[in-house]
């Protein structure tokens, strides 16, 4: 309908602030720093950062990748998590459905882009975006064409209660932990997004990418599949959710 179009605008515009903002909490989380009374600033100098140093995308390209103050490099992964960001937003849009599956959608995908960057950089996943994440998947499973309260409660008992026996078994066996209390946190939102029957998907999908994955940078370096080197399968599993919701069920077209 006409009326949902500021809407569906507004999910795309503002895509790189929530990538914005979302790269400040991965940031800051785990060095335990204030995520909203403490203003941005330059991690190398601490010079205050400008309003026009903190438009998305846009302040990065003026300032070429650097800090206008001291010079010291910005850190490219923050533009990256706000192109993807972008790009997620304008996924969920094209995806189609009604307004309230769009805004999910898209913050769904949002979400799973903050936490493979929170597992690629620090090998955690934080609790405020996994929990942020079961939130926006049981809204989804509620939603018009979800897969009902029922379906996700059962996906997300499933998906972290498998985990939670992998990792407790792992424990028994090798004395060591193998699988991070992180991942078993994240199933909780990807089994309510997935249910019980999508799951082994997703679990087998995350399976075969962190596999490709590891080979291909066993080519590179033949020590990157030690057995003591952590590896950050929950980027892994939300790359898989990302697949899954891209090859899922279509929504219904939306009505402009």
């Amino acid at each position: 309908m006409t009326g949902a179009q500021p809407l569906l605008l507004l999910v795309i515009l503002l895509g790189p602030a929530i990538g914005s903002f979302l790269a400040m909490l991965v940031d800051r989380l785990p060095r335990g720093e204030d995520t909203v009374l403490r203003a941005s600033g330059c991690r190398s100098c601490g010079a205050a950062l400008k309003a026009w140093q903190m438009v998305p995308i846009l302040s990065f390209l003026i300032q070429r990748g650097r800090c206008k103050n001291c010079g010291a490099a910005i850190p490219s992964w923050l533009l990256y998590l706000e192109l993807i960001c972008l790009g997620f937003g304008i996924l969920a849009v094209l995806r189609g459905g009604g307004a309230t599956e769009v805004v999910l959608s898209a913050a769904f995908l949002w979400l799973l882009a903050a936490l493979a960057t929170a597992d690629l950089m620090w090998f955690r996943l934080f609790d405020p975006l996994t929990v942020a994440l079961a939130l926006v998947a049981f809204a989804m499973a509620l939603a018009p064409q979800g897969v009902g309260l029922e379906q996700a409660a059962l996906g997300a008992a499933l998906g972290a209660g498998s985990f939670a026996a992998l990792r407790w078994g792992y424990w028994l066996v090798r004395r060591r932990e193998g699988l991070g209390l992180g991942d078993v946190k994240l199933m909780v939102g990807l089994g309510a997004f997935s249910g019980p029957y999508d799951l082994p998907l997703l679990v087998l999908l995350a399976a075969v990418t962190a596999l490709v994955v590891a080979l291909g940078q066993r080519l590179v370096n033949r020590q990157s599949l030690a057995a003591d080197r952590p590896l950050p399968f929950g980027a892994a599993l939300c790359a898989a959710a990302a697949m899954l919701w891209l090859t899922g069920p279509q929504l219904a077209p939306m009505a402009w």
